[in-house]
């Protein structure tokens, strides 16, 4: 991942290794990183612009996600004709 940032001190606007860096932001994302990761992230999204709109991106589809997604209980006699189905294909 080159960090570097132009002549200008204005972020870059191209990622040299996009793969790399949307996994490291989604495992930030997802809490799997620690407190080291935030200031990872932080001084990616300072660098990079495809960073910081990914990043940005995934953080807003991830709160919509959550406000839309409620918790629904579910009929106990489907829960376990899914229970039984499973067992049977195992």
């Amino acid at each position: 991942m080159d960090m570097k940032e132009d002549s200008s001190g204005q972020r870059k606007m191209q990622c040299s290794d996009v793969s790399r860096c949307f996994q490291l932001l989604e495992s930030i994302l997802d809490g799997e990183m620690g407190d080291g990761g935030k200031d990872i992230l932080q001084e990616k999204l300072d660098k990079c612009q495809p960073c910081f709109e990914h990043f940005h991106l995934e953080q807003a589809i991830r709160e919509v996600l959550k406000t839309k997604c409620t918790k629904q209980s579910v009929p106990v006699e489907l829960a376990q004709s899914i229970r039984e189905k499973i067992q049977d294909i195992k």
